[in-house]
């Protein structure tokens, strides 16, 4: 698995994950557009360089070191019919009304556009550190297509550029503070615009300012709580999967936390927010595909 992640490190791929229980390249289905192909040609080129074996599979994602065979063809066929059936029966919820495969929908929060007027042409790239924030910028402003775009993760990273955003950087570390991090000899005495909620949970501005970025920031969002007339009650050793701050504070505003109950929170920053009694495993990749296979990682050690 090292192997695979040193060689593959430079491509900086957004729409392919490696899985290394797996030994393949997980394509998200959830996006089509000309990126894909030329992330599937870099893997591919790399992978044939250095005399690996691959193929692809039903679900357009690469399979190494393996023949595709059909007895393994029937065989992964039937694995993923068990699997399928068995995971959709677990009680995995996602605080938000992003459909994500075996997990259930709870959205206790809502994204609210905030249009405030600012001047994109005399900054000489954008960082994003949310979906959310590249969302709602793109209701009432198109002009942020034309910066190079600095993004903290692949999920925010494949939202811009599906919209046609111009993708200059994803960050390798994935949470804040170490994003800031990175950005600094990336961005050194270049002026930048942080677009970003109302909330934030890291210090990237005041990091980058210290040392020789100069960074504005503008809010184009805000997150607010779903009020829900009665009390919220899941049924016990539910997981429950935070991908935020305002996550964490929303759901325990509807709900009293039961002893038999897991968490898990999308990184190491949003980790920080839950209070003595909660404590979450933190996902080993920050997306909410990566929290559900946590989730069932969890349930299946009971």
């Amino acid at each position: 698995m090292k192997k695979i992640e040193k060689l593959i490190e430079h491509l900086s791929l957004i729409y392919y994950e490696y899985d290394g229980a797996t030994n393949s390249f997980i394509l998200d289905r959830n996006y089509s557009n000309e990126h894909i192909f030329e992330e599937l040609i870099k893997i591919t080129y790399i992978l044939s360089k250095h005399n690996i074996n691959f193929f692809v599979d039903e679900h357009k994602s690469l399979v190494l070191n393996s023949k595709n065979s059909l007895s393994l063809k029937i065989k992964r066929v039937i694995g993923s019919f068990i699997q399928n059936i068995k995971n959709k029966s677990l009680n995995i919820y996602v605080l938000n009304d992003k459909k994500v495969k075996w997990a259930k929908n709870l959205p206790i929060i809502k994204i609210e556009s905030i249009n405030t007027a600012f001047d994109i042409s005399s900054y000489d790239a954008l960082i994003f550190t949310s979906k959310s924030a590249v969302y709602s910028l793109n209701s009432h402003n198109q002009e942020w297509k034309s910066k190079p775009l600095y993004v903290i993760a692949p999920q925010t990273a494949k939202v811009a550029s599906n919209l046609g955003g111009k993708i200059k950087f994803v960050s390798k570390e994935k949470h804040g503070d170490e994003f800031a991090d990175e950005l600094i000899p990336l961005l050194k005495n270049k002026k930048v615009l942080y677009i970003r909620g109302s909330k934030v949970v890291s210090n990237l501005v005041e990091t980058l300012n210290e040392n020789g970025v100069i960074c504005d920031d503008v809010i184009v969002y805000q997150t607010v709580c779903v009020n829900f007339k009665k009390r919220i009650k899941l049924p016990k050793k539910s997981v429950i999967i935070f991908s935020s701050p305002s996550t964490i504070e929303c759901f325990l505003k509807n709900a009293t936390w039961d002893e038999s109950y897991k968490a898990v929170s999308i990184g190491h920053t949003t980790k920080k927010y839950f209070p003595p009694y909660i404590t979450p495993v933190v996902a080993d990749t920050p997306s909410l595909d990566s929290c559900v296979k946590k989730a069932i990682e969890l349930l299946s050690k009971k």
